[in-house]
């Protein structure tokens, strides 16, 4: 575990999200661990398909969300991650209310690493499950990452 990595983090959750799409889509990262993410998204109408459950490509973004955070709760301050692949198998359809995901780091390699996620409903059904592989970068990209993380620290 990077304390760094892991405090920055939290320090995002206090703030209302990790990233912009959160905001877009209603997601929200509810708490993170070593290796652990719990993520959630209250499902409406915004997030139906024509056929009135919630899109694959959402329940989706919502496991690559808690698989992220999973995974880059394990990343040095200097490394940034990739996903390199996704899957995700659609158990039951998902309707309004709560969606919540959890997401365990099953093995961290030195260069990548498997992230499982469940997504579970208000009753605590499984709705969806997914797997991710993530990579670990530390070339220019995550020199790019770093700089940004700075800029959003530097006092104004």
């Amino acid at each position: 575990m990077t304390l760094m990595m892991l405090e920055r983090i939290q320090q995002w959750i206090k703030a209302g999200g990790p990233m912009p799409v959160c905001q877009t889509l209603g997601m929200s990262v509810t708490s993170v661990e070593s290796g652990l993410a719990r993520c959630r998204l209250e499902a409406d109408a915004r997030h139906f398909n024509p056929f009135g459950t919630v899109h694959g490509g959402i329940l989706g973004d919502l496991a690559d969300l808690a698989m992220g955070m999973a995974f880059m709760s394990t990343l040095e301050p200097s490394q940034a991650l990739a996903t390199i692949e996704l899957k995700i198998n659609f158990v039951r359809p998902a309707r309004v209310g709560p969606l919540m995901a959890e997401a365990r780091v099953v093995h961290r390699g030195r260069t990548t690493g498997l992230i499982e996620c469940s997504i579970l409903n208000a009753e605590a059904k499984l709705v969806a499950r997914a797997s991710s592989t993530c990579m670990v970068v530390e070339d220019e990209r995550a020199q790019v990452w770093q700089t940004q993380i700075a800029t959003e620290e530097s006092p104004e």
